[in-house]
């Protein structure tokens, strides 16, 4: 049996994105609850999810939501991962710029110990791809697009994309030029 290399590297892509999700669950979360949510998309959901990105370029007449559509587009399969913005209930903490979660709650922001888990959880998976080669970008727009797509559940207020390839020239070089 023969197997093309285009092949060989998407199933890459797709063995190394299981991986990444792994790696978000598995990463260390504030006062060990886990919110976290994730996602691999591929095919029409991938492709409806980079159509979000350009109609919001256009609505906003931002350029990088077109050029990271055009990046999914591109790209094997996209991870997304997001948090569930539930407060742990401290009295004293007051990282998230309010005396307490319930005054946090009112004014209707974001857990400043959820959106770290965030971040941890896509360092975690990122540090994946990064170990085995895998071209991939982090990128806010996908988070977007994917809201709009309504794949998380409505306690996710904030979540991230990260597309995956794999190509002589990574997608995400030169992202001026796109």
């Amino acid at each position: 049996m023969t197997i093309k290399s285009e092949d060989a590297e998407r199933r890459a892509a797709f063995a190394v994105a299981d991986l990444m999700v792994a790696a978000a669950r598995t990463a260390p979360k504030g006062c060990g609850v886990d919110e976290i949510e994730t996602f691999i998309i591929e095919g029409n959901d991938k492709d409806l999810l980079a159509g979000h990105m350009k109609d919001i370029a256009k609505e906003t007449g931002e350029d990088f939501y077109e050029r990271d559509g055009i990046n999914v587009d591109n790209s094997h399969c996209v991870v997304l991962i997001g948090v569930k913005n539930e407060p742990l209930g401290l009295t004293n903490c007051s990282l998230c710029g309010f005396p307490d979660c319930a005054a946090m709650e009112k004014a209707g922001t974001n857990c400043a110990f959820k959106v770290t888990d965030l971040g941890i959880a896509i360092g975690s998976a990122v540090s994946v791809a990064a170990d085995h080669r895998i071209d991939n970008r982090v990128l806010f727009s996908a988070g977007k697009g994917a809201m709009r797509m309504g794949l998380f559940s409505e306690k996710v207020r904030v979540c991230f994309g990260i597309p995956l390839g794999v190509n002589g020239k990574s997608l995400f070089y030169d992202r001026s030029e796109q």
